[in-house]
C-alpha cells in the first residue's frame, strides 16, 4: 500500500466532498452498518472467545438471520432485508481458512453470542440505552438459545426472534408487554391484557388450569399464581414487539393497531405512539422506498472472519512541540507502562515516529517475556527534535511499512498514535487509512493537536483520547490502560483499579487506599509517577499488613516511574498507599494500578465509559455513560463519579445515576447516566470514570430490566391448555463480597464548540420527565416521578405545570389546551428525588375541556402530562403521557372484555346446570318428605 504525503488539492477536495456525501454513519459508526439499495451492509455478529467451538452454532446463526431477512422484508412492506453479514470468529477456535479480520472486533460487533447469567439468562437481549428512535448498544444471544430447539416453542422462530431485537437496536423502539403489569383496566372499565395489538385473544389461567376471573382479580389486583395465556391461533398480525412467536404476527402495531393504553415501556418512552410510526420516522425510512414487484430479496451472503496475529504499532511524534508542558515525560511513561505491563504476550509491537517525517525506530518484536518488553522500552524516544512541524500521513505511513512486514498487509493492525502538532495535511491520507484494513486510536496531546485528528480513529472505528497539558492529570496512563485487544475477553484483559494525581507540596503526602476485590488480583501492578529527578518515599500495605517501599519498586529513574508487581494473586481487600514528597518543590506525584481476573469461571466487575456522540454544540448538552457490570449481570447502587477535564480550567466532577430519570432511559440496567453542559470553554474535553462499590449498599441485578424477546409460558390450543417448559435459571456460585471493588475507565474525549466567552444567560432548562406515572388510583390520582433540576438534572426546578385531559390526542399534540391542575402547594424537589402529588379528576374534567364525542364521554380514563419551569422560565419537554383510570363505584365491578366471554359464557352456564342439580335435590327431598309425611298420619288414622 501507498501513503502519498503531498496528495494534490483536487485529489482532497474529492475526499471531502466524497466524506460530506456520505454521512458518518454509512462510513463508520462504530456500529458499521451500511443501508445501501434497500439492503443492510456490514452487520457484525462476533462469538466470545469463552464460547465454545459447537458445530452448528454458525450454520444456526446463519439459519437464523435468513429467516429474519425474509421477515423483516414483509414486516417493512418490502423495503428492508440483510444482504452482507460478517461473523467474527474467535482466535481461540481452530483455524479453517476464515477470511482475515480487517477493523473488526468484538468491542465493535451488531450482535454477541455470549453467555450471561441470572434469572432469565437465556433470554434474547438488547442493551439501549437511549430514548425513544435512538440505536442501542448491541443485541446478545447465548449459545442455549442458537442451539437448543426446544426454546423455539417459548421465544418463537429464532429469525423472528431476531428482528424483534433489530427493532430494538437500530430503531430504538421498546417491548410492547410488561412482566410487571401484565394486566390494567382500559377506558371501558374492562381488564386487558397488556399487549400490542389488543386483538389478539386468550384466556385467564391459574397454576393448575382455568380459572375463574374472581381468583385472578381480586379488588382490581392480579393475584399470584395467575396468568393470562394466549391462543395460538389468531387472527392478529401486529406486533412484532410483543409477541414475535403467534404464527399470524407478520408486522409491527401501527396507528390503527397500537393499544395506547397499555402500561407497557413503548407507550412509555415513545409518548404512546405506536412502534411502527417511530420505525417509518427513522433514517432508513427517509433513505429509502419500497421495491417494486412481488419478488422476494436475495438471501444474506455471510463472511466468516477470523483475528490472526496481535500486531500493534506505536506513532509517536517526537517534534519540538512534545517538549512543552512535560509532554514526552508523560507520552514516556504511559508507554513504559503500556509495553510492560498492558501488551498481551505473544503480540507482535513495533514503533514509528515522525516530525515533518516518518521514522522507523522498532521493527516488530514478539513479545513473549520481560526481556522484549524491556527491548521495546529501549527504542522509545529519549528526546524531540528542533522541528515544530508535523506530518501525521508521515508517521502513519511508516507504521504501516513496520506492520506490513509480517504477512504482507496491514488487516487486522493496531495503530496507536500520539501527536501534539497541528498538522493540516490529514485528509491527505484518510482514504488510504480507511482502505488499510488497521485500526486506528488517537491520543491529542495538548491544545495545539491537530482538529481533524479525530477522523482517523472515526473511520477506522477506533478510540480516541485527549490529554490535557496539566502536571497532575493522570489522563495519558488512563487512555493507555484502556486500549485492550479488543476480544472481548475479559477474563484476560486488564482492569483499571486505580488512577489519581495530585500536585504535592514540599514534605506533604499522597495518601489513599485502593479495594482489590476477589474477582480480580491476578497479575496486579502499582505504577507511581513523578517530576523530579529522584523517587518520592514509597510505602503500601497489603490487607495483611504486609509492608511493601520504595526499594520493593522497580525504578526507572530516566522515565521517572516506579512499578510493583504482585506474584501470584493479590489479597483481596484494601491496599493502602503512602506517596511522601521528599523533595523542596511542589511535584506532581500519581499513581495508577491495574490488575486481572482471579478466576476463569467468575467474571470481574467492569465498567465502560462512553459518551453519546464525539462532539455537541453550545447549548446542547453531552450525555456522559457508564455500562457498570459483573458479566453481564447489572451492578445497582454503586457510586459512580465522572471526572471532565477541558483543555484548560479545573476539571468537573459529575456524578451518574442508574435511576431511570434524566439522562437515564431505564432504571436498575447498569447504565450509569447524567447530561453534562458545564463547558467551560471551546475544545477536547476528556473524560474519566470512576466506580465505588459498597458490599452493604450495592447489589446484582440478576435481571437485565428493558429489552429482552418474550419467552411464553404456554399456549391455549384447540381448547386445550399447553405449558411450556419453565425457562431454567443460570446462575453463578457467586462468593459473598466483604470489601466492594473499585474500577477506573477512560471514556475517550468529545469536542465542544460554540462556547460564549465570559457569562451568558441561562440557557438550560429542566430536563424532561420520563417516568411520570400514576401510582395510585381512587377517588383521587396519585401521581409519581423524578425531580428534574433548574439546568436539565442538575439543582431544583423552580415550579410544575400539571394538565389533564380526557382526551388522548388533545393532551399528546396541544398540551396547552388541556386542563391546568393547580400546583401551587407543589414545590420541586432537588434533582433526582421521587416526587408526588396527589389531585382529584373530577374537579376538572367536567370544565371547561373540549367534550369529545360520546363514546368517550363514557370513558373511565384520564391522560397526564407535566412539564418542569426553572427560574428563568424555560421550560422542559412535555414528560411521558401517564393515564389513569377513574374510581369504579362500588357497585359495578371491573368488565371483562371479549378475550374472557368464552370464560365466562362457561362458568355461567356451570352455574345454571348447578342451580337446576340443586334444585332437582331440594325437589325431590321435600318429595320424599311429604310421602312419609302421608304414610306417618295414615297409620296413626288407623
Amino acid at each position: 500500500m501507498t501513503l502519498r504525503d503531498n496528495a494534490s488539492p483536487v485529489c482532497s477536495l474529492k475526499f471531502v466532498a466524497l466524506l460530506v456525501a456520505l454521512s458518518p454513519a454509512l462510513l463508520f459508526l462504530g456500529a458499521g452498518v451500511q443501508l445501501q439499495n434497500n439492503g443492510y451492509d456490514g452487520l457484525l455478529v462476533a462469538i466470545n472467545p469463552q464460547i465454545s467451538e459447537v458445530q452448528n452454532l454458525i450454520p444456526n446463526i446463519k439459519e437464523m438471520i435468513t429467516e429474519a431477512s425474509f421477515y423483516l422484508f414483509n414486516a417493512t412492506k418490502r423495503r428492508l432485508f440483510f444482504r452482507n453479514i460478517k461473523i467474527l470468529i474467535p482466535a481461540t477456535w481452530k483455524a479453517n481458512n476464515y477470511s482475515k479480520v480487517k477493523q473488526e472486533s468484538y468491542e465493535k460487533a451488531n450482535v454477541i453470542v455470549t453467555n450471561w447469567y441470572g434469572a432469565h439468562g437465556g433470554d434474547p437481549y438488547t442493551l439501549q440505552y437511549r430514548g425513544c428512535g435512538k440505536e442501542g448498544k448491541y443485541i446478545s444471544f447465548t449459545p442455549d438459545f442458537l442451539l437448543n430447539d426446544d426454546l423455539i416453542a417459548g421465544y418463537g422462530s429464532r429469525g423472528r426472534v431476531f428482528v424483534h431485537e433489530w427493532a430494538h437496536l437500530r430503531w430504538g423502539v421498546f417491548d410492547e408487554y410488561n412482566n410487571e403489569k401484565p394486566v390494567y383496566i382500559n377506558g371501558q372499565n374492562q381488564i386487558k391484557a397488556t399487549r400490542c395489538s389488543s386483538e389478539i385473544t386468550g384466556m385467564f389461567v391459574c397454576e393448575k388450569g382455568p380459572c375463574p376471573q374472581e381468583n385472578c382479580i381480586i379488588s382490581k389486583l392480579f393475584q399470584e399464581g395467575c396468568m393470562f395465556i394466549y391462543n395460538s391461533t389468531q387472527n392478529a398480525t401486529a406486533s412484532i414487539m410483543f409477541m414475535q412467536s403467534l404464527s399470524s404476527v407478520v408486522e409491527f402495531c401501527n396507528a390503527s393497531t397500537h393499544n395506547q393504553e397499555a402500561p407497557n415501556l413503548q407507550n412509555q418512552m415513545c409518548s404512546l405512539r405506536s412502534t411502527w410510526d417511530v420505525i417509518s420516522e427513522s433514517a432508513d425510512f427517509h433513505h429509502s422506498v419500497a421495491m417494486n414487484g412481488t419478488e422476494l430479496p436475495p438471501p444474506p451472503m455471510f463472511s466468516l472472519l477470523q483475528a490472526g496475529e496481535k500486531v500493534v504499532c506505536l506513532v509517536l511524534d517526537v517534534s519540538s512541540k512534545m517538549a512543552e508542558a512535560g509532554r514526552l515525560l508523560r507520552l514516556q511513561q504511559a508507554v513504559e507502562f503500556y509495553l510492560m505491563q498492558i501488551v498481551e504476550i505473544h503480540t507482535f509491537v513495533g514503533i514509528a515516529s515522525f516530525n515533518s517525517k516518518g521514522a522507523i525506530r522498532a521493527q516488530l518484536h514478539q513479545v513473549n517475556n520481560d526481556d522484549d518488553r524491556k527491548l521495546l522500552v529501549s527504542y522509545l524516544p529519549a528526546t524531540v527534535s528542533a522541528e515544530a512541524e508535523t506530518s501525521v500521513c508521515s508517521g502513519l505511513k511508516k507504521g504501516f511499512e513496520v506492520v506490513e512486514k509480517l504477512n504482507g498487509k496491514a488487516y487486522g493492525s493496531v495503530m496507536i498514535l500520539v501527536t501534539s502538532g497541528n498538522d493540516g495535511h490529514i485528509s491527505n491520507c484518510l482514504l488510504p487509512v480507511l482502505s488499510s484494513g488497521s485500526t486506528i486510536h488517537t491520543i491529542a496531546l495538548g491544545s495545539s493537536a491537530a482538529p481533524n485528528l479525530e477522523e482517523l480513529s472515526h473511520l477506522t472505528g477506533g478510540l480516541k483520547f485527549f490529554v490535557p497539558d496539566k502536571s497532575n492529570s493522570n489522563s495519558m496512563i488512563d487512555a493507555f490502560s484502556r486500549i485492550s485487544s479488543g476480544t472481548g475477553d475479559i477474563f484476560r484483559q486488564h482492569i483499571q483499579l486505580e488512577s489519581t494525581g495530585e500536585n504535592v507540596k514540599p514534605h506533604h503526602q499522597l495518601k489513599n487506599t485502593v479495594t482489590v476485590d476477589n474477582s480480580v488480583g491476578n497479575d496486579t501492578a502499582f505504577l507511581v509517577t513523578w517530576q523530579t529527578s529522584g523517587p518520592p518515599e514509597i510505602v503500601l500495605f497489603d490487607p495483611n499488613g504486609r509492608k511493601y517501599n520504595t526499594n520493593n519498586f522497580i525504578i526507572n529513574k530516566a522515565l521517572r516511574t516506579a512499578r510493583l508487581w504482585i506474584p501470584g494473586t493479590a489479597k483481596p481487600g484494601l491496599w493502602t498507599y503512602t506517596l511522601n514528597n521528599t523533595h523542596h518543590s511542589l511535584q506532581a506525584l500519581k499513581v495508577t494500578v491495574i490488575s486481572c481476573a482471579s478466576r476463569s469461571d467468575v467474571p470481574p466487575a467492569t465498567v465502560e465509559a462512553f459518551v453519546q456522540g464525539g462532539s455537541t454544540h453550545f447549548p446542547h448538552p453531552m450525555m456522559i455513560f457508564a455500562n457498570v457490570r459483573k458479566g453481564f449481570s447489572p451492578i445497582l447502587n454503586a457510586t459512580v463519579t465522572a471526572t471532565i477535564e477541558p483543555e484548560t480550567e479545573d476539571p468537573v466532577t459529575l456524578k451518574l445515576f442508574d435511576d431511570g430519570a434524566g439522562a437515564d432511559v431505564i432504571k436498575n440496567d447498569g447504565i450509569y447516566s447524567r447530561y453534562f453542559f458545564s463547558f467551560a470553554v471551546n475544545g477536547r474535553y476528556s473524560l474519566k470514570v470512576h466506580v465505588n462499590h459498597s458490599p452493604s449498599v450495592s447489589a446484582l441485578a440478576h435481571y437485565i430490566p428493558g429489552s429482552h424477546a418474550m419467552y411464553i409460558p404456554g399456549y391455549i390450543a384447540n381448547g386445550n391448555i399447553q405449558m411450556n417448559a419453565p425457562r431454567k435459571p443460570m446462575g453463578r456460585n457467586e462468593e459473598e463480597q466483604k470489601w466492594g471493588f473499585s474500577r477506573i475507565s477512560s471514556g475517550g474525549s468529545f469536542s465542544v464548540l460554540g462556547v460564549p466567552a465570559g457569562p451568558h444567560p441561562d440557557v438550560f432548562p429542566p430536563s424532561k420527565i420520563i417516568d411520570l406515572e400514576a401510582v395510585k388510583v381512587e377517588e383521587e390520582v396519585t401521581l409519581s416521578w423524578t425531580a428534574p433540576g433548574e439546568d436539565f438534572d442538575q439543582g431544583r426546578a423552580n415550579s410544575y405545570e400539571i394538565r389533564i385531559s380526557k382526551n388522548l390526542q388533545n393532551i399528546q399534540k396541544d398540551f396547552n389546551s388541556a386542563i391546568l391542575v393547580n400546583t401551587s402547594q407543589l414545590n420541586p424537589q432537588q434533582a433526582g428525588t421521587k416526587e408526588t402529588f396527589t389531585f382529584s379528576p373530577k374537579l376538572f374534567i367536567n370544565g371547561r375541556e373540549h367534550q369529545p364525542d360520546a363514546e368517550t364521554q363514557e370513558s373511565h380514563r384520564i391522560y397526564v402530562a407535566i412539564r418542569a419551569m426553572d427560574k428563568n422560565s424555560l421550560k422542559s419537554a412535555v414528560s411521558n403521557i401517564a393515564q389513569a383510570s377513574l374510581l369504579i363505584p362500588h357497585n359495578s365491578a371491573p368488565v371483562f372484555a371479549r378475550d374472557y366471554v368464552i370464560l365466562k359464557g362457561v362458568l355461567t352456564a356451570m352455574g345454571l346446570i348447578g342451580m337446576i342439580c340443586l334444585i332437582i335435590v331440594v325437589t325431590h327431598c321435600i318429595l320424599n318428605r311429604k310421602k312419609r309425611d302421608r304414610k306417618q298420619n295414615g297409620t296413626k288414622l288407623l
